[in-house]
């Protein structure tokens, strides 16, 4: 969609137009290694809520996640009926929010009104999801109704617990996992190292903030001068390849926006209920096919990148309204206030520390983090928060308040590794594979460029006092309430066979090329 408006502040202080719906807890995730995953499962807390307890979101299986088989001519419809799972969350979560009071104190309410009939609608999309798998001549996924049920819980429920640097400290992942970056501040655990803690300083007490009504708040915020280096590669080995090839495609300053994603949810318009920028390929949108990605336009200076890149906004929530305010992707979906243009993107391909690299498959499509981690685990996360100046200190699970002069910076380092086969994949994760500890792919990969990707952003620090709130946030799907660890970024390669053939000289022979 168009914007209306282009607008950046630059004041630390913006009063708020419009008083926030406020319905959060604290919480977070602990941090892990710049260059490995989590590599932790998905939390599923099974509890029985008391009354009065606080609840702040729907916590539901990601069924799309564990197919594994899916038949390629049946992988379209199976990631429609994926999609009209995220859509019933949505409207779920729409449905608790306004009811949400009435649940805290009668769980059982929450249980006829919310989780009951989602169950049931959950049910029938999953048993269409194992016939579309039989029909398309693959096993029948085992298991897959039991994924029908969703909970309820606060933002701290079952989220990992610790200081530090984290759990895992300097290991690296075995290649299977997709979480690359984090850091938090020492104290880990819930309090953000600053006195403000899981109980924040929102109006109700809960720490609670966000235009939205539902999110972020202020325990999702750290200073980054509290947070430890953590940062480091691994390091260059003999027959590394040392080179970077740049692309240059801008900053979306033509304001391209849609809140679709062709790679998971192919011909369904919303299907990310959150708003994405894009740069480079210009035809990317539900709709795309792979003939209208070749032929599109191209915002990249060396034309001959068509590739789409593409990431959720970063929003100011000060109460301004954006043209998107009444819009799928926008304000209907709880994603709210100015869209914020990047002062700066800048777009790596860099090599391999213990080999050279190989060309990737034109159209490979690469998906980086999950917009789902808030209620998935950290498995697949790979976030990475810091701020100019500070960039060896980076965060997973929280936003950084930056100092004065100092800017916002979102880094994504996409997997390096394809299985030199497939250009997606059922979950669209297993058919790359980031490097393991000592920088190789794992078995039956082979090492591909590695995009690495730099946003970065003027936006003032956050406020939380209660007269005029103002902070920033990534869009969302709803019910992950704009937590930073569901940071994500999207890829499909449209270089043509030239330029990839330079790009692939260009790190294996260790040079600096655009």
């Amino acid at each position: 969609m168009a914007r209306t408006t282009r607008k950046r502040s630059t004041l630390a202080n913006r009063a708020i137009a419009a008083s926030a719906a406020l319905i959060l807890g604290g919480g977070g995730l602990i941090a892990v290694n710049v260059y490995a995953s989590a590599g932790e499962g998905r939390q599923s807390p099974n509890r029985t809520q008391a009354a009065g307890q606080s609840v702040s979101t729907i916590d539901c299986p990601d069924v799309g996640n564990e197919l594994k088989q899916v038949p390629k001519q049946e992988r379209r419809n199976v990631d429609r009926e994926l999609a009209t799972l995220d859509t019933q969350i949505t409207t779920a979560y729409q449905r608790f929010a306004e009811l949400r009071q009435r649940i805290e104190q009668n769980p059982q309410y929450g249980q006829q009104q919310i989780l009951t009939p989602l169950k049931n609608e959950r049910t029938v999309i999953l048993q269409r999801i194992a016939a579309l798998i039989e029909r398309g001549k693959a096993p029948k996924p085992q298991g897959l109704e039991s994924m029908a049920s969703c909970t309820l819980r606060a933002d701290d429920e079952g989220q990992n617990q610790g200081g530090g640097q984290g759990q895992n400290g300097g290991n690296q992942n075995d290649g299977n996992g997709q979480g690359q970056n984090g850091g938090q501040g020492q104290d880990g655990g819930q309090n953000d190292g600053n006195g403000q803690g899981q109980d924040g300083g929102g109006q109700d007490g809960g720490g609670n903030a966000g235009q939205a009504g539902n999110g972020p708040e202020q325990s999702d915020f750290v200073e980054i001068q509290s947070v430890q280096p953590n940062a480091g590669d691994p390091r260059n080995r003999r027959g590394a390849s040392r080179g970077v090839f740049t692309t240059s495609c801008g900053v979306n300053e033509n304001g391209k926006f849609n809140p679709d994603n062709v790679i998971v949810a192919p011909g369904v318009a919303n299907g990310a209920h959150h708003m994405h920028d894009y740069v480079g390929n210009q035809a990317n949108d539900a709709f795309a096919s792979d003939d209208d990605l070749a032929a599109g336009e191209t915002t990249c200076v060396n034309q001959g990148d068509k590739s789409s890149y593409f990431w959720p906004v970063l929003r100011l929530q000060n109460g301004q309204q954006e043209a998107d305010a009444d819009a799928d992707g926008g304000g209907k979906d709880q994603n709210v206030g100015e869209i914020q243009t990047p002062s700066q993107v800048t777009m790596d391909f860099v090599g391999n520390p213990r080999s050279k690299v190989t060309a990737m498959p034109r159209l490979l499509r690469i998906i980086t983090g999950d917009a789902k981690a808030f209620v998935n685990g950290d498995a697949n996360a790979n976030a990475s928060w810091s701020c100019t100046g500070f960039e060896n200190r980076q965060l997973k699970d929280k936003y950084p308040i930056c100092p004065e002069g100092s800017q916002v910076v979102r880094t994504f380092k996409f997997q390096s590794c394809w299985d030199g086969q497939n250009t997606d994949s059922a979950n669209h994760r297993t058919h790359v594979a980031f490097a393991q500890a000592n920088g190789a792919c794992p078995n039956g990969f082979r090492a591909i460029p590695q995009l690495v990707q730099r946003i970065v952003y003027d936006v003032p620090p956050p406020v939380f006092d209660g007269a005029n709130p103002s902070v920033f946030a990534v869009d969302s799907f709803p019910e992950q309430l704009h937590k930073p660890v569901t940071d994500h970024g999207d890829f499909i390669n449209v270089f043509d066979e030239n330029l990839m053939k330079k790009m692939v000289n260009c790190i294996n022979s260790g040079r600096t090329c655009r």
